[in-house]
């Protein structure tokens, strides 16, 4: 950070771990606010990347940009509502919850074929015949 408290967008970058493109693509969504400018470069300070952790933190978690736009919009009001922040965190969970077991599912089935390949004796592949199955 500079003596003025005034940040590159490559500093901001560096801080946060997002990715220059990113910051840009996430003022053009309006995530983020539109960074001023000093003649061509934009310029960021400490409020910019606190907000753009947090959003880089939620979207580690699998928040949507839609999601972390409603909780940016709570955290704003000032007071915030934690039963609003509550609501939108359970829903996600909820989602996380329904593609772990999902993803449980295609475990077991990949694990079944895979052993099955393993004989090598039979004809015809299990992993081709599996993956072929209208099931």
């Amino acid at each position: 950070m500079t003596a003025s408290g005034v940040i590159t967008i490559g500093e901001l970058s560096r801080q946060t771990g997002c990715n220059i493109e990113t910051v840009r693509y996430y003022e053009r969504i309006g995530l983020t606010p539109k960074a001023t400018r000093r003649g061509r470069y934009r310029c960021y300070g400490v409020t910019d990347v606190r907000r753009l952790h947090f959003v880089r933190r939620a979207r580690e978690l699998g928040f949507t940009l839609d999601e972390i736009r409603a909780l940016l919009g709570i955290a704003a009001e000032g007071e915030v509502a934690c039963a609003e922040a509550r609501e939108i965190a359970a829903s996600h969970l909820h989602s996380v919850r329904a593609r772990l077991d999902d993803l449980q599912r295609m475990e077991r089935v990949l694990d079944e074929t895979v052993r099955a390949c393993d004989g090598g004796d039979s004809a015809g592949c299990p992993l081709i015949d599996t993956l072929s199955d209208a099931g």
